[in-house]
């Protein structure tokens, strides 16, 4: 089997919000991504400024932070092959309006700063904000039988 990488997955407050949370999930699923991790959180201010940490100074890291933290978000470990650059590809651009269609963010997306999903940048990254959200234990394997028809 190749080897596999895990990354974080935020559905944005609009997600939830919007009703669009299970369309993304389902979406991310159909690119033979395993969920290892998933739970609904509500982010408080110290989460928030722990996971946005990197834009803090930055004229945008209060509406950031105030937008993630207004209503609760799902949160979810993806694994598979390539996970990282997967989901980053099937996001498409921070701004909705420079997303192609077929991405989340183009199809789906309507404003830059409420652009529904959040996805690591990379795999180092992804370690660290996968323990912002989640224990070791929390994070699960297991086999499904198809991955053998997806996975090589």
């Amino acid at each position: 089997m190749a080897d596999t990488q895990q990354t974080l997955v935020l559905l944005k407050p609009d997600s939830l919000q919007r009703g669009l949370a299970g369309r993304i999930i389902s979406r991310l699923e159909q690119t033979g991504l395993k969920i290892v991790a998933m739970k609904m959180v509500q982010v408080d201010k110290d989460l928030a400024h722990r996971h946005y940490g990197i834009h803090q100074g930055k004229p945008f890291f209060d509406s950031l932070v105030s937008f993630i933290t207004a209503s609760p978000i799902i949160a979810m470990v993806l694994d598979g092959p390539h996970a990282v650059d997967k989901v980053r590809r099937m996001m498409g651009e921070t701004d909705p309006a420079k997303s192609a269609p077929g991405s989340i963010r183009g199809d789906l997306g309507v404003d830059i700063e409420r652009n529904l999903i959040h996805g690591s940048d990379a795999e180092e990254t992804a370690k660290t904000e996968i323990a912002l959200y989640f224990s070791a234990q929390e994070i699960l394997s297991y086999p499904r039988d198809y991955e053998r028809w997806i996975v090589s």
